[in-house]
């Protein structure tokens, strides 16, 4: 088989599992339609390890497959852009994907709509490869609202929820907020670039720096600067940040597995994959990346602090994704582009390990998700609380663990960075190493230490979860344990990446890191002398005090604190303002446009109104009809009269 089939073969084989199960799902059955989805995802990522084994080779690719429009100055394409960057996402993706595949046969055995859901799933894949692999904005454009649509229909997929049905009905409008300026910014590039393919468009970049245009009233703007914030606007949506993080934790309404592949690992990171991808773009803004370096480290410290106060074991896992998409935003925002592509996969790994982790506890206890009633849990679950307990360590950034080298690496990078607002990153960073490894370590040792505070029945019945669960605990653990360590050299201080990712020069902190760099070993030995280590351990300690030692602490802060913890508890009330301001003020605007256009305006006035006017003269001209002859007469009389009397004074 030659490449450019392979090419092909990776994003079709999951769309092939999809169709296959979506359309034949009764006739295959259950065992068939898992067998399908899943072949189609593993001939996915067997095939993505072969074309990263031919990249790393040095054999780049960059064409057409298909024409779909051609005008007179645009190509309208599908086409694949194969390099180092792209072959990274590919790998993270269908593994990820594979690893949630192969569990959801444990998790959603008693469910009626399993085979939809396998083909749910196997879409979704299609629609990220389709994403990273693209060539150009169309495709990318096309990938991206592919995934937002799929996400759609997995978040509500237990459709007679009606909190599910909120849910997802959420995630699609704030989602087509992002989209929308991100179809703007495809739009000014088609329009000033005069293409959307990925390589023109970046070839041309520097000739159009300093070309301006009437954005807003005021003055006129950097064309790029506009181009690069209505990008990120779109990234923003995708990448759940400030303010458009409210769709996120309320997905968790979909089932576990979709948590970690939609909310983990796959498109919650397309927003940072794109942005890292439109590196040449960014370069050349200072002002774009300072706002997204500004909203990436809000978005890091302020959903932390939201962790911890949640007590439902998948809101705690989902605001630390917010929190650790703040991480790789802050690093884009420092031109660490591959500290972000490190970050992002490092995360997915042990992210989906923790969803995951957090599902077999809850598949266990009946689809109980209150940590309160939870506790002793390790007894009974040892995989799966092993399992747990390195993807917290992970997810603390303790050494040697994989989040370890990707979170220092981002610190690192930030704060040899001088653009404005790099300050409150640096620490807004700091600050949140305390309060994730301070959330996550709460979440641990509220689960599966202290006394058990699950009911009777419940504790008879726990059991670790089946192998189809436990086994990709397992080899998520791994990489979660090794990849950091494996990958920190190549991918950040080497040149992995090579001219897939463009930084200029005297841009971020990356060359200081590069330059600073000694060895993995070095690294650890630096970072255990760091404040970003001993504030990691302070938070598991403060944990450990909290929730172990002396456990009347949280409701004693609770009640001392009681307006900081409301004001927590409620989401920094951007749910509130969104449902009065946008949702409200959206039904007030509906709700006036119907009294006053439809009622009034078109029923009273132009229907109901012309009807009447009719009816009115109707009446008057009924009493001319008298049905006397000499009354007709007579009017005859009188118009011969008139056209007699026109006659005469116009002669």
């Amino acid at each position: 088989m030659s490449m450019y089939s392979l090419y092909l073969l990776i994003p079709l084989a999951p769309l092939a599992g999809a169709l296959l199960a979506g359309l034949f799902g009764k006739q295959l059955g259950r065992k068939g339609s898992h067998t399908v989805a899943i072949l189609g995802v593993a001939v996915s990522f067997l095939g993505s390890l072969v074309v990263a084994q031919d990249v790393l080779a040095g054999h780049l690719f960059n064409g057409t497959v298909y024409t779909w429009l051609t005008t007179e100055d645009v190509s309208l394409t599908v086409g694949f852009l194969i390099d180092p960057l792209t072959v990274t996402l590919m790998l993270v993706v269908t593994f990820v994907s594979l690893m949630v595949h192969i569990y959801t046969i444990g998790y959603m055995e008693d469910d009626p709509g399993y085979q939809r859901f396998f083909s749910y799933i196997s879409l979704f894949t299609f629609s990220m490869l389709m994403l990273v692999m693209a060539n150009n904005f169309l495709q990318l454009f096309f990938g991206w609202e592919a995934v937002g649509l799929v996400s759609y229909l997995l978040i509500g997929f237990w459709y007679t929820r009606p909190t599910a049905i909120y849910a997802n009905l959420k995630a699609f409008l704030v989602n087509r907020v992002g989209d929308l300026g991100f179809l703007l910014g495809i739009g000014l590039i088609l329009a000033h670039f005069g293409s959307l393919d990925y390589a023109t468009v970046f070839e041309r970049a520097p000739q159009l720096a300093h070309e301006t245009v009437d954005w807003l009233p005021g003055g006129p703007a950097s064309l790029l600067t506009v181009v690069c914030l209505l990008l990120f606007v779109g990234a923003m949506g995708k990448s759940a940040q400030m303010p458009l993080h409210v769709w996120l934790p309320d997905s968790m309404e979909g089932p576990t597995p979709i948590s970690a592949l939609i909310h983990a690992a796959t498109m919650v990171t397309a927003g940072i994959f794109m942005v890292s991808r439109m590196s040449p773009l960014f370069e050349l803004s200072e002002t774009a990346r300072s706002v997204v370096l500004v909203i990436g480290a809000c978005t890091a410290l302020f959903m932390a602090f939201l962790g911890i106060v949640q007590n439902d074991i998948k809101r705690v896992v989902a605001y630390s994704t917010l929190s650790q998409l703040g991480y790789m935003t802050v690093a884009l925002g420092a031109s660490a582009y591959p500290v972000a592509i490190f970050h992002l996969g490092t995360h997915a790994f042990f992210k989906a390990l923790l969803f995951l982790g957090a599902g077999s506890v809850i598949h266990a206890m009946h689809h109980e998700q209150d940590m309160r009633r939870m506790g002793g849990l390790r007894r009974y679950m040892p995989v799966t609380y092993l399992t747990a307990l390195v993807g917290s360590l992970a997810l603390a950034g303790i050494p040697p663990f994989a989040g370890f080298f990707s979170k220092d690496a981002i610190i690192e990078a930030v704060q040899a960075t001088d653009i404005p607002g790099a300050g409150f990153a640096t620490f807004a960073v700091m600050a949140g190493v305390f309060v994730t490894a301070f959330y996550s370590f709460r979440m641990l040792f509220m689960t599966f230490h202290g006394a058990p505070r699950m009911d009777a029945h419940t504790r008879e019945h726990l059991h670790e979860s089946p192998w189809v669960i436990t086994l990709p605990l397992v080899l998520l653990a791994i990489p979660s344990v090794l990849a950091g360590y494996l990958a920190m050299e190549p991918l950040v201080v080497g040149d992995y990446f090579g001219a897939s990712i463009a930084v200029l020069p005297g841009n971020g902190g990356l060359h200081e890191l590069r330059e600073a760099w000694h060895g993995t070993g070095a690294f650890i030995l630096h970072g255990v002398q760091s404040l970003p280590f001993w504030l990691a351990l302070a938070g598991i300690a403060t944990a450990a005090a909290c929730y172990l030692k002396w456990t009347q602490v949280p409701a004693l802060c609770m009640a001392r604190l009681r307006g900081v913890y409301t004001l927590l508890d409620n989401k920094y009330y951007f749910d509130r303002f969104n449902e009065i301001f946008f949702a409200g003020g959206a039904r007030q605007v509906g709700q006036g446009l119907w009294q006053t256009g439809d009622v009034r305006l078109i029923d009273g006035i132009m229907v109901n109104g012309s009807a009447n006017l009719v009816g009115r003269l109707s009446m008057r001209l009924r009493r001319v009809q008298t049905g006397y002859i000499y009354h007709y007469a007579f009017i005859m009389i009188f118009g011969v009269f008139l056209l007699m009397s026109l006659w005469f004074v116009k002669a």
